[in-house]
């Protein structure tokens, strides 16, 4: 069950790929989107990564980065307003771990534990994906993820070293 959202901002971290079309402007278009349709309020955006696909087809690479974001939106309405959003810039789902355009994935919300069929926070592979953590550590590295009781730099050093996640472009890439 979705808890009480007060109307203020809560803070929502999010995790943003792509592997499909002119993958720096998907990346772009997806925050600048976020901040004009979504009502969130970008805080800090992480450096992008060039990672390997992780499941899925045989397919190119991604580039991934994570955002803070400031919200007054629900949970469910903010990754609602996401979906729209991987809609509007052309995402197809045809097979999952597939290619796409943009994949946005709210991976915590304040300190929120829900789990819906639309939803479950945090994200439930949020620790075991390093083109997530790589990302989320360089924005929030003593976020303390609900339920784990583990901040995320505490995580992501527990885990064998990165080797599929290299800077692609360094942190202050992104005008939003």
């Amino acid at each position: 069950m979705e808890s009480t959202i007060s109307a203020g901002k809560n803070p929502a971290y999010i995790s943003l790929g792509t592997n499909l079309g002119n993958r720096l402007d998907n990346l772009t278009r997806a925050l600048e989107m976020l901040q004009k349709e979504v009502i969130a309020k970008i805080i800090r955006v992480s450096a992008i990564y060039e990672t390997v696909p992780v499941g899925g087809p045989d397919q190119g690479p991604f580039l991934n980065a994570c955002a803070f974001l400031e919200t007054a939106l629900s949970p469910t309405k903010l990754l609602l307003g996401m979906l729209d959003i991987e809609n509007k810039l052309g995402r197809v789902r045809k097979e999952r771990w597939g290619p796409r355009v943009i994949d946005l994935d709210l991976l915590v919300y304040d300190e929120i534990r829900m789990n819906t069929p639309l939803l479950e926070l945090p994200h439930p592979r949020l620790s075991e994906r390093d083109f997530v953590l790589v990302p989320l550590a360089d924005i929030a590295p003593a976020l303390i993820v609900p339920g784990l009781s583990i901040k995320v730099a505490d995580i992501l050093a527990a885990r064998p070293v990165a080797e599929d996640v290299k800077l692609f472009l360094p942190a202050g890439w992104s005008s939003a």
